[in-house]
């Protein structure tokens, strides 16, 4: 203890023991002289090696519409311009924010539960902003009361180089370009879009859903459908259903969430666990759907809810669902589950794609 605060220290045991009139000062009495200097002290982030780590760009993780467009329109010296003259006003929550909030949740109850442990979600933010704006950064993280210790700001330089380097398990961007280069990197990552009304989402349990084609799973069945039709596709599914589908670019996302649940099941809370995943695939169940999870169990991997539409709107169900996120790799799913408050992320990868730019 230094000085002052045995000074400090001092002074509240004299002043529990007598006040100002001469009288016996009350606990009650003597914190409420007490003002914090400083914030209470935050857990120390865990080594990436032992973390599950989400990359978050500024873009998503905080509103910065109104900045994205000074710097389209006007330049970068202007934004930076404008960012230095904001610099003390925080930014508003981005569509990422509750899946954020819902990861530190999830963190405290491991905490809880493993005092010792590091195996915790650790989130970095990740952008290609100049350090100039790192300072808003910061004070719009400690506003909001983020737990995000780790930053790389690049100055204008792709940011995905650096993410093999924090054993990024997914990494959220706005920038689709990026997402489409941390693919081909092997990283799991997706595009993610702010929508104008957010469903509201729960505080305690961490909710991600993912479709299977293309996402989960390689799209090995995408593409018999997209060349030969649903027919032929049924027929390719039934005559491969023993036949483990090959991975999609997120299944190593869901491997990660797989071993934090089980640190939860192995507590005996299963069904107290605050993490918990949904597959939301087109596909139908009776004709298609034996190979996704024999699959899934193939890969030693549990996903707690499954459900399979045969071809029917998914924005319904996930908005029942409420999931902080959803991964797909079709534009018209995505946006069907925007337009009803779902935070959907584009997976860019796989046949689709191809159709798309035709």
């Amino acid at each position: 203890m230094c000085m002052s605060e045995a000074a400090l220290w001092w002074q509240l045991l004299a002043h529990c023991g007598q006040n100002k009139n001469g009288a016996s000062g009350s606990w009650e009495d003597t914190k409420r002289l007490v003002k914090p200097t400083t914030p209470m002290r935050k857990p120390q982030p865990p080594k990436p090696e032992n973390a599950v780590t989400i990359a978050v760009s500024s873009r998503v993780l905080f509103n910065m519409e109104r900045e994205q467009q000074i710097y389209e329109r006007q330049g970068m010296e202007e934004y930076l311009k404008y960012q230095l003259e904001h610099e003390s006003q925080p930014f508003s929550p981005g569509p990422a924010f509750s899946f954020v909030k819902a990861l530190e949740a999830v963190n405290n109850r491991l905490r809880e539960l493993y005092p010792q442990s590091e195996e915790l979600f650790d989130v970095v933010l990740v952008t290609n902003n100049h350090a100039y704006v790192g300072l808003r950064l910061i004070n719009t993280i400690n506003h909001h009361h983020l737990l995000i210790e780790r930053f790389c700001m690049t100055g204008g330089n792709s940011p995905i180089g650096y993410l093999k380097a924090y054993h990024t398990n997914l990494y959220l961007s706005a920038d689709s370009a990026k997402v489409q280069e941390a693919l081909e990197e092997g990283i799991a990552a997706a595009t993610m879009f702010t929508i104008e009304k957010m469903t509201e989402v729960s505080e305690t349990q961490l909710r991600v859903a993912f479709d299977g084609d293309a996402v989960l799973f390689s799209d090995e069945s995408e593409r018999i459908f997209k060349a030969h039709g649903l027919d032929k596709f049924f027929e390719h599914e039934k005559a491969h259903e023993n036949k483990p589908l090959d991975h999609g670019p997120l299944k190593g996302f869901l491997e990660a969430l797989g071993k934090l649940q089980r640190k939860f099941f192995h507590k005996g809370l299963r069904m107290d666990c605050p993490i918990r995943t949904y597959l939301v695939t087109a596909r139908s169940a009776a004709s298609s759907g034996t190979r996704a999870l024999k699959t899934l169990r193939s890969w030693g991997l549990e996903i707690d809810e499954a459900l399979f539409l045969a071809g029917a709107p998914k924005g319904p169900m996930l908005e029942k669902i409420r999931p902080h996120i959803f991964f797909d790799d079709q534009m018209f799913h995505v946006e069907g589950a925007a337009e009803l408050g779902t935070v959907a992320c584009h997976v860019p990868y796989g046949v689709a794609q191809r159709v798309a730019k035709k």
